[in-house]
């Protein structure tokens, strides 16, 4: 993997929200209360990894075809 790959794999916390549809306030929240998603924080700098961002939206997949 090249590191240009790489690179494209860490999203701003405004691609998220546009990818998830959660307002940025909700994602600030997610991350002052310890919740949602896992971030990575460099300095002022907060990026998601794609593969988290992923994951959490298929974790909380709700299936109207399944019954509890």
């Amino acid at each position: 993997m090249s590191a240009d790959t790489d690179v494209k794999r860490w999203l701003d916390e405004r691609e998220v929200s546009d990818l998830t549809k959660l307002s940025l306030s909700t994602l600030r929240a997610h991350r002052f209360l310890r919740k949602g998603m896992p971030y990575s924080k460099i300095g002022r700098s907060v990026r998601y990894c794609w593969d988290d961002v992923a994951t959490f939206m298929a974790n909380h997949r709700i299936d109207p075809t399944v019954i509890r």
